[in-house]
């Protein structure tokens, strides 16, 4: 769970907020939480309708090829990601309860 703390920057307020709008990287979101049974297209698919989608990746075993439960969708623009974390953070998909940060270069 730690790992995941390096994402909680969701407060315009706060520093990490502003260091990610300067680098650039507000565009990018992860997604924590998801179904093994979620793929790119049921992630496309659920955030598209908030903007205009450059890439959207699952993360899966090398070896197994199975879903590690987590992934990243990224925009075309920082608004449409903001309006897509705000309305996606919780909300079920695939029957769980995803988290929705912005996802920075690590």
């Amino acid at each position: 769970m730690q790992s995941l703390n390096r994402f909680r920057c969701l407060s315009p307020a706060s520093p990490c907020f502003r260091w990610l709008v300067s680098r650039g990287s507000c565009r990018k979101l992860f997604i924590g939480g998801l179904s093994y049974d979620t793929n790119e297209t049921i992630l496309k698919d659920a955030f598209g309708q908030y903007g205009e989608i450059i890439e959207v990746k699952v993360i899966c075993d090398h070896v197994s090829g199975k879903s590690k439960g987590y992934g990243f969708v990224q925009f075309t623009s920082d608004d449409d990601a903001h309006i897509a974390l705000k309305e996606m953070d919780g909300q079920s998909l695939d029957g769980r309860n995803i988290r929705v940060t912005y996802a920075h270069k690590g």
